[in-house]
């Protein structure tokens, strides 16, 4: 099989799903260049806000070295790979301007965490350049992902840290059609500017509900960490819909079957769907190194299942995020494993729930 790499020019050696994986600096090593690809990756280096464990924004990189790791044959969505998983350019200097970034937003935290005013001169500043930049970095990523799904793509954007897929988001919802969002995730990030973080990773779906006016409802599925205000917001807002972790484990001790939860959860989503996962949504034994782990969540088998019965039901998947991802050096090579095979799934229910490929050639 010949195929373009991601330059666009034709390889030395043929791809072979079958063979060692190519770290040719693309998620899978797979070559397909974005302009011929049906779904487009794009990275977001980024964790400025963490408010507890960093390192997401290291993840798309471990996300690409583990992802070669992957073998390619998926019974239950065979070849769709082949109609095109492409990866953007990874714009570093984004990675860059995190790091130094999280300095100002490290200090933050430590103050407020001691009992001091966030009015205070000092910390005043700091709290400034951090929202200016992390809006700078929705900026990019709405750049980016606009131009993409200008061009017809399937957009997904693999961070970094959960207040990232903002820009995306606010992509699609400029092309005018209303969609869903199914969130999975161990928090509800449904605060307002946690820590006085305008964009912190606990507001991205508050953000959402109030900017995106045509996301006609969130669906959360795993929340199990969540505050008081919260749940309020959730309950009041008439925009969002909970399955909480705690919930859906009583109901399967009860005996309901994670097939017929499913069946309630897709019920609650609207015909176009975008996918938020926050790899904290699963099993803490899936994810031991996320920012911010909570026991309890899903399982790596019933997340499939779920993102899965989405595509079959007849909705389409019109983009989507993973995030949280942390892998540190050395061993704990858990996280990114699950990650970039979690990464595979999304990119293959997106592929299938679409009504037909959109270049017939990808097929042959």
């Amino acid at each position: 099989m010949l195929m373009k790499d991601t330059e666009g020019k034709e390889p030395t050696h043929p791809f072979d799903p079958d063979g060692v994986g190519v770290a040719n600096g693309a998620y899978f090593g797979f070559p397909f260049a974005p302009e011929e690809a049906e779904v487009v990756l794009i990275s977001a280096p980024w964790d400025v806000t963490v408010s507890y464990g960093a390192g997401t924004a290291d993840a798309p990189d471990a996300l690409i070295e583990a992802s070669t790791q992957l073998d390619f044959y998926d019974p239950a969505m065979p070849g769709l790979w082949r109609r095109g998983i492409a990866t953007a350019d990874i714009d570093y200097t984004m990675l860059e301007h995190s790091q130094r970034l999280r300095n100002d937003a490290a200090r933050v935290i430590e103050h407020l965490e001691a009992g001091g005013a966030p009015d205070d001169e000092h910390i005043a500043r700091r709290l400034a350049r951090v929202n200016e930049g992390c809006a700078r970095m929705n900026d990019r990523i709405h750049a980016q992902a606009s131009e993409w799904l200008r061009r017809g793509k399937r957009v997904g954007l693999v961070g970094g840290d959960h207040s990232t897929p903002y820009g995306l988001i606010r992509a699609l919802g400029e092309q005018g059609e209303s969609f869903g969002i199914l969130h999975v995730d161990a928090h509800c990030d449904l605060r307002r500017a946690y820590e006085g973080f305008e964009y912190s990773h606990a507001s991205i779906m508050y953000n959402v509900l109030r900017d995106v006016p045509q996301v006609e409802r969130i669906v959360q599925v795993g929340v199990r960490d969540y505050c008081e205000s919260e749940a309020r917001l959730a309950d009041e807002s008439g925009r969002v819909v909970r399955f909480g972790g705690y919930e859906l484990a009583w109901a399967r001790f009860a005996g309901t079957t994670w097939a017929d939860q499913c069946a309630r959860i897709v019920e609650k989503l609207p015909q176009r769907v975008y996918v938020s996962f926050d790899i904290d949504g699963l099993d803490i034994g899936y994810c031991p190194h996320t920012g911010t782990p909570v026991p309890g969540g899903v399982s790596y088998d019933e997340a499939v299942w779920l993102i899965e019965a989405i595509a079959r039901s007849g909705r389409r998947i019109i983009g989507f995020d993973l995030v949280e991802v942390v892998s540190p050096q050395g061993d704990g090579k858990v996280d990114a494993a699950v990650g970039a095979r979690m990464l595979y799934k999304l990119c293959l229910a997106t592929l299938l729930s679409q009504e037909e490929p959109q270049n017939k050639n990808d097929e042959q």
